[in-house]
């Protein structure tokens, strides 16, 4: 079985070509994926699965085996995947996910694509529709004592649960002692949850650091970024258009006023291709 480990500034997932080939027991193949048993390590397997709805098909494995939604940077670099691996010759993608339907741009060089511009649509705050243990219609800057310290956090999801805390300076702030706290804060989170640290550097750039549930601290995540910017937004802390850097490098986030939806551009690199060894996995 072949896989192709991309990355998106700091996401490292494994995407597996599933327009192709069967694949048996999903949950089973993305732990074994994720546990790092062919010393590449990811954030998750990713599968490209043909789709009657759009362009392609992209499913979400997370390191336990569950299923998620949504992940800006996944969805980035599924759409190079299938560009670099002449699966299409569209540089105007339409991807299915279980967030819903997402159009993407590619801007191409020498045949690769180099650069994704994805549209991953209206944040929501709706604490109805988000989880969140509140009677609160929205979950803005509320403030929620965290060890030592109160934090202003507001909730915000794409399908997949995130929130924010602005902070001073998120060099050296404890993102592991704080982030797994919080994630643990089933109380609030019910269903745990991504927490991004930020700090506001001016009205156009945001520094950020991500604590991932389930994993740890990740170098990326896309709709960490993109969290940090509609709760900056909202607060009247930045613009709507602003960059966004964290561990893996910069991205350029645009809440369009417009739409409503919101834009991520960036690059996404293939790291490397090789073959998966799944013949101690059970069920496959």
């Amino acid at each position: 079985m072949r896989f192709t480990k991309m990355q998106a500034y700091g996401n490292d997932y494994v995407y597996i070509d599933a327009i192709h080939q069967k694949l048996p027991s999903l949950p089973e193949l993305a732990r074994f994926v994720s546990d790092r048993h062919f010393a590449v390590g990811s954030d998750g397997m990713v599968l490209i699965c043909p789709s009657d709805k759009a362009d392609f098909r992209m499913r979400m494995f997370n390191p336990d085996g569950t299923e998620g939604e949504m992940c800006g940077n996944a969805l980035r670099s599924v759409a190079k995947y299938v560009y670099d691996h002449r699966l299409t010759d569209k540089t105007e993608l339409k991807i299915e996910t279980l967030g819903g339907i997402k159009s993407l741009e590619l801007y191409v060089e020498d045949g690769l694509a180099v650069n994704i511009k994805a549209n991953i649509g209206n944040p929501v705050l709706d604490t109805s529709k988000i989880p969140v243990s509140t009677n609160l219609d929205e979950f803005i800057e509320q403030p929620v004592q965290v060890r030592d310290i109160v934090l202003n956090i507001t909730a915000v999801s794409w399908g997949n649960p995130h929130c924010v805390a602005f902070i001073e300076n998120v060099s050296d702030f404890d993102v592991c002692g704080y982030g797994r706290d919080i994630e643990y804060r089933t109380d609030i989170f019910p269903n745990k949850t991504n927490v991004t640290f930020a700090q506001i550097v001016d009205r156009g750039y945001i520094k950020m650091r991500e604590w991932e549930r389930g994993t740890g601290e990740t170098i990326g995540c896309g709709t960490g970024c993109a969290t940090a910017v509609v709760a900056g937004v909202i607060t009247g802390r930045c613009d709507r258009h602003v960059k966004v850097e964290q561990i893996g490098g910069i991205l350029d986030i645009y809440w369009c006023e417009d739409d409503g939806n919101l834009y991520m551009t960036g690059v996404s690199n293939t790291v490397f291709e090789a073959d998966i060894d799944v013949s101690g996995v059970p069920g496959i």
